[in-house]
């Protein structure tokens, strides 16, 4: 009887051990809603749910591979996740312009691939940025505007000065009242 419950407790803690490593893709039937866009330039956006819309909870590593007209192809390229979000995937710049056929898949324990045509347009440049015009009662530094603050120091440095000295003179005039 010990025997029995001994080895009932084994297979109960690895049964336990491996439930959480299938647990994620189980609890959702093992599906990802996949959707694949181009990003208005030459990369790949992906969005990824699991199948009955709740949002990615785990680390998903999706491959990506593209073919174009040509025989050019890209691929297979391991997407990483970006910072715009949950369960969001973008390349950057990896396809030429032109018509490309994309393919994403889920690895295991996920069983979701989608395929989808994408149209890649070359880079535009940001618009060039044109100068703020100054207002009209914006301060104009000249060769005066920082003359006065200079000058305001140099008088107010020489006041210090003329006060210290006079306190020592009289300070001196003081001691030497009773001496001839």
């Amino acid at each position: 009887m010990r025997r029995t419950r001994g080895a009932v407790a084994v297979l109960a803690g690895l049964l336990l051990a491996l439930l959480p490593a299938a647990g994620p893709a189980l609890a959702h039937k093992g599906k990802l809603k996949l959707e694949v866009a181009g990003d208005g330039a030459t990369g790949i956006t992906v969005q990824a749910r699991h199948a009955d819309g709740h949002q990615l909870d785990t680390l998903v590593r999706l491959v990506l591979t593209a073919t174009a007209d040509g025989g050019r192809a890209v691929g297979p390229v391991q997407l990483e996740p970006a910072g715009e979000g949950q369960g969001f995937y973008a390349t950057g710049p990896i396809l030429a312009p032109g018509q490309w056929r994309v393919t994403v898949r889920a690895p295991a324990p996920y069983t979701s691939e989608v395929t989808v045509e994408v149209r890649a347009e070359a880079a535009q440049s940001a618009p060039a940025q044109v100068a703020a015009a100054k207002p009209d009662g914006a301060l104009r530094t000249t060769s005066s505007s920082w003359l006065w603050p200079v000058v305001l120091g140099v008088l107010a440095v020489l006041a210090i000065v003329a006060g210290v000295w006079s306190a020592v003179r009289r300070r001196n005039d003081r001691e030497n009242v009773g001496n001839p």
